[in-house]
């Protein structure tokens, strides 16, 4: 796979999670107090999970050559520990 393939493969992935996300909030705010304040706070500890995945892929696309593929590891890294902990947090509610 090539670095432009890459680069949107894994935009896609941020693309879907943050959807993902977005929907857990709007489920949050048809739960009842109790469940709404627990999924909101799950909810904002993805946040900054999110934003460094989607800040890691700015970086990998203004990148090249050498400096594009040693900055996929990190890229990779963030997304591993997004969805990590997005399955955690939707297996607690599920």
């Amino acid at each position: 796979m090539g670095l432009k393939e890459y680069q949107e493969r894994m935009a896609a992935q941020i693309k879907e999670l943050a959807a993902r996300l977005e929907e857990w909030k709007d489920k949050a705010t048809k739960a009842g107090s109790e469940a709404r304040a627990e999924m909101n706070k799950q909810a904002e500890a993805l946040r900054p999970k999110l934003e460094a995945a989607q800040q890691k892929l700015k970086e990998l696309q203004a990148a090249s050559g050498q400096a594009a593929e040693k900055l996929k590891e990190g890229t990779e890294k963030a997304m591993a520990e997004l969805k990590k902990t997005w399955e955690a947090v939707k297996a607690k509610f599920d």
